[in-house]
């Protein structure tokens, strides 16, 4: 059975999904508690009604300092209801700012858990490869932003390795053989594709060892492309 493996790409369509859950489940939240703050705060207007209704309910209020007392009261109950007001507005505004930090929190976190674990990746596999461009009528192979000339029988070799690929099939040496020959594969070896595939592999493996790892420095020398840092002798 073949295993399965999480691709670059899946692992963004997961990470896209997480933070446009994330995101909506911190905006509903903040959304209901915003709703609720501002609906359970008393009505603005709720001072001026009960002053109204002393007024009303209240006929024998005529001197001047009664009547002088219930205007301040209704003055401060027209400060009341804008106080009240103004409170609304900072709360509405708070949510909004505490919405972004979360919203921007949560990305900024699932950013770095995604670069842990594909750093924890290419650490585990040296090399990821994000794109691989064959070029015939040059006869190059370009893996990620590298160049790695090859022959056209490596060429042929790893043409029909992608091929194959793209297809999710797997080959056989003789297989290998028998698509680049031309010939049927009963009568081709097994070792005829095998040692296509070993050339391959040297010829490539080379290059990305003296690109990534063994530098040759025109007229000065060899000397190992990497931190001084990380080598230890034991």
């Amino acid at each position: 059975m073949q295993a399965h493996t999480i691709t670059a790409s899946e692992s963004r369509r997961s990470g896209a999904r997480i933070v446009t859950g994330g995101i909506i489940a911190i905006v509903a939240i903040l959304a209901i508690a915003g709703v609720l703050l501002i609906f359970t705060l008393p009505d603005a207007n709720a001072f001026n009604g009960r002053v109204e209704r002393i007024f009303v309910e209240n006929d024998n209020l005529t001197s001047q300092a009664e009547v002088t007392l219930l205007e301040i009261l209704a003055q401060s109950g027209t400060a009341f209801s804008d106080v009240l007001a103004s409170y609304r507005l900072v709360i509405y505004v708070l949510l909004v700012f505490a919405a972004a930090l979360l919203v921007a929190a949560l990305v900024f976190l699932l950013m770095l858990v995604t670069l842990n674990r594909r750093m924890a990746q290419i650490e585990r596999s040296g090399i990821e490869v994000s794109s691989l461009i064959i070029s015939r009528e040059e006869n190059t192979v370009y893996l990620n932003t590298m160049g790695f000339k090859l022959t056209e029988a490596m060429m042929e070799t790893l043409s029909v390795l992608a091929e194959a690929r793209l297809d999710d099939e797997m080959l056989s040496g003789s297989q290998i053989e028998a698509v680049i020959s031309g010939k049927a594969e009963a009568d081709c070896d097994e070792a005829a594709g095998a040692t296509r595939i070993k050339r391959l592999r040297d010829g490539l493996g080379n290059q990305m060892v003296s690109e990534l790892l063994v530098k040759n420095i025109a007229r000065r020398g060899y000397m190992l492309a990497i931190d001084k840092g990380v080598i230890e002798m034991v």
